[in-house]
């Protein structure tokens, strides 16, 4: 197969959770082992930092690899989904897989993933911890898919796990209660490997702390640790005042690139992590870090986080999908210089609407459509379900089209945000 044919197996012959959803998800680690077994236990051969977390995980990630990379390490990044180019998932210094060990990698596992039908996730995990053994990177930065303790990617023993925080999504699969789904998060948690966690929440936190504590792993909640002072948000850039104590003379400043004010949260998350790692001797300084989170962006090529790809009227994309994340970007436009707001919205089937659409805002004309994959859910029966509690707008057959009706519709000096699922932004 050359590579066009080795993804379009990867995407249609494998289960895969964006296409199908939780029939996607495998509850053991049985075909991980199997393939890693298989391939010489690549996950044994380079050294890792894990993350979990409802939100903030991607973000969290692609800083640390800005960190890492400025600081002069070879660094391999793990994420998902991809927004364009499945090679996006893995990457080291920036760079994405090549197209040759993409197709290299499929060739040799294909005969035991033919008799074991493992899900695309499997696959593409495994294929990400062969490719940072081959190319022996210093560190690898691992971000969970779903969950934890069943994901794919705890196989690996990591330097330090950072869990970024815990809010509803993905309730079928890990639970009904906030912890419920602290318990899958916590999963990550290993042996005597120290574990960072962004917030500490009252549902949650005796949770990490008991795990933590069965594992003897050093546990540290960020936001007792180092607290946010003053902030602003200049348009393209979030400029941040970090403090060690609530009431502490000395602070830090951060410009960040990433400029929605929900990474305020995780740079504190980021900013402890460091901390923790300096001590395990990673060389990462001061002045490192302040540079590497003024390019995030350019570093490691994260897209889709309040991005801002249009002017006059500005187009903001952002891959905001659950309650949390739908609140924190709510509250980013109320902060947000403009007229009119447009809203192109796009979800899937299995997300929690009776707890994401009331936190839109009713001021708002919306553009309601569906990303090209099963899993999505009809952008008809999206908007009668918003139009019953009073989001009013249209719905339309596909992204593009929704997108070029807010277009015709934004004034020059209007706002257009682009949400709701991974998969419309992707479109975009």
């Amino acid at each position: 197969m050359d590579y066009a044919q080795t993804v379009e197996y990867l995407f249609a012959k494998l289960p895969m959770y964006s296409r199908i959803g939780a029939a996607a998800y495998r509850k053991d680690l049985t075909n991980t082992w199997q393939l890693t077994d298989f391939i010489g236990n690549p996950e044994r051969r380079f050294r890792s930092i894990h993350i979990a977390g409802t939100n903030g995980k991607g973000s969290t990630s692609h800083m640390l690899a800005a960190i890492f990379q400025e600081a002069g390490y070879k660094t391999g990044l793990y994420t998902s989904p991809h927004l364009k180019d499945f090679r996006e998932r893995i990457r080291i210094n920036g760079e994405m897989i090549s197209e040759d060990f993409v197709v290299d990698f499929v060739s040799r596992i294909k005969p035991l993933s033919e008799q074991m039908d493992p899900s695309f996730f499997e696959i593409t995990v495994v294929m990400a911890f062969d490719y940072f053994a081959q190319e022996k990177v210093d560190i690898a930065i691992v971000e969970v898919g779903l969950g934890g303790r069943l994901d794919s990617t705890n196989i690996i023993t990591p330097e330090l796990s950072i869990i970024t925080n815990i809010g509803y999504d993905h309730m079928n699969l890990l639970g009904d209660t906030l912890a419920a789904i602290a318990f899958e998060k916590a999963g990550i948690i290993k042996k005597g490997v120290p574990v960072v966690v962004g917030e500490n929440q009252p549902e949650t936190a005796p949770i990490f702390s008991q795990r933590a504590h069965e594992e003897e792993a050093p546990i540290r909640f960020a936001d007792q640790h180092r607290y946010i002072g003053d902030w602003k948000y200049q348009r393209h850039t979030l400029v941040a005042e970090v403090a060690t104590s609530p009431i502490a003379d000395d602070k830090d400043y951060y410009t960040l690139d990433l400029a929605g004010i929900y990474q305020l949260k995780n740079l504190v998350t980021v900013l402890e992590a460091v901390h923790v790692l300096a001590e395990k001797g990673w060389k990462l300084e001061q002045k490192t870090v302040t540079r590497a989170l003024r390019q995030v962006k350019k570093l490691t090529g994260l897209h889709g986080r309040w991005e801002i790809v249009h002017e006059h009227p500005d187009i903001i994309l952002d891959v905001a999908h659950n309650a949390d994340g739908i609140r924190q970007l709510v509250r980013q436009i109320e902060l947000t210089d403009h007229e009119e707001l447009h809203i192109v919205l796009g979800m899937v089937k299995d997300k929690a609407l009776d707890t994401v659409l009331p936190l839109l805002p009713r001021q708002a004309r919306y553009y309601f459509t569906r990303a090209q994959i099963p899993r999505a859910l009809p952008e008809e029966e999206l908007a009668a379900q918003a139009g019953a509690i009073g989001l009013q707008g249209h719905a339309y057959p596909t992204v593009t089209a929704a997108l070029s009706a807010a277009k015709s519709h934004a004034r020059p000096r209007d706002l257009v945000v682009v949400c709701g699922s991974v998969f419309i932004v992707a479109e975009v």
